[in-house]
């Protein structure tokens, strides 16, 4: 007796991907170069083999069932295995990648690295998209290994030997002041620093001072925080109407000057200079198709803050 599993499309989960990734039909279908009414018929045939809505409409949007949340990890992954054998088969042409990359990065990494990367993309692989998420510190190896993102770039850290590390560059910090503020025309000093206000960026309100052992170290005090926010840019908008600093990396503070009526000082404090990595799990080293991605980041990456650096 047939089992729905014999007549299975396996297209059916590029479909229910899309749906997850672009949150409707409309997004799926032009995603997927398909009418609406195929990504429908497609979703309807994979409601009938698992026995369940997997999106419900709330709005605009189709929200994923708990089933759908369930699943939706092990689909994706299974998805990208069967881009990398095809690719092994077929000798690998980008241009013929129809895929979602989940990178995780920071607000400060995405404003660096997404430009250069998504221009690149275009070029190369332009059915292939990106999805930039945030992935805690302390959450890094899980992903990666869960296949939650494909790849992570962040602050150089350890990790175990499952986990895979490139060095893209070193960064440094720097400080922003608003255009014409009384430290603008001198060299600052540590004094200056520390008699000023400070905007600080973090996702949790209580988080201590990330940088107070460096202070602590050096026998400093506490700088004065007047506000904490979740963003750099919210941040730097806040600094360009008022006396605060904000201390943040350098090649990110340049680009907000040519945002934001700022200017960039050096910070007064000689630190070393900040890693900057791309971390894989080991079991996509051999992925040609992993191998090619993780090439573009790099090369990204790399291109961009060189280019800011030569600017600044």
């Amino acid at each position: 007796m047939a089992t729905p599993f014999s007549r299975l499309d396996l297209n059916l989960f590029r479909v229910m991907d899309a749906v997850y990734a672009h949150g409707g039909i409309s997004g799926a279908a032009r995603h997927l170069h398909l009418s609406q009414p195929a990504v429908s018929h497609a979703l309807a045939r994979l409601r009938r083999i698992w026995d369940d809505p997997l999106f419900v409409r709330q709005g605009n949007q189709m929200v994923p069932t708990e089933l759908t949340r369930r699943v939706i990890a092990d689909v994706q992954l299974h998805l990208r295995g069967l881009q990398s054998v095809l690719a092994q088969a077929d000798g690998f042409d980008p241009a013929t990648l129809d895929m979602t990359v989940r990178l995780g990065m920071r607000d400060v990494l995405e404003a660096i690295t997404l430009p250069p990367l998504m221009t690149r993309l275009a070029t190369l692989a332009p059915r292939v998209g990106l999805a930039s998420v945030r992935v805690p510190r302390e959450a890094l190896e899980r992903s990666l290994s869960q296949g939650e993102v494909d790849l992570v770039i962040d602050r150089q850290r350890r990790v175990s030997g499952r986990i895979r590390g490139e060095h893209l560059a070193d960064e440094r910090l720097s400080v922003l002041m608003r255009q014409g503020h009384p430290l603008a025309a001198r060299a600052m000093t540590v004094a200056d620093y520390f008699d000023c206000q400070h905007v600080m960026v973090t996702l949790q309100p209580e988080q201590p001072d990330p940088l107070q052992a460096v202070w602590a170290g050096r026998g400093l005090g506490e700088r004065r925080v007047s506000l904490r926010c979740q963003h750099y840019f919210a941040a730097a908008k806040v600094v360009a109407h008022s006396e605060a600093l904000l201390t943040l990396p350098h090649t990110y503070a340049e680009q907000l000057t040519r945002a934001l009526p700022l200017v960039v000082a050096e910070l007064p404090v000689a630190l070393p200079p900040m890693g900057i990595w791309m971390y894989w799990h080991a079991d996509r080293e051999a992925d040609p198709v992993h191998q090619w991605l993780r090439g573009c980041v790099a090369q990204g990456a790399r291109e961009a803050m060189q280019a800011m650096h030569g600017l600044g």
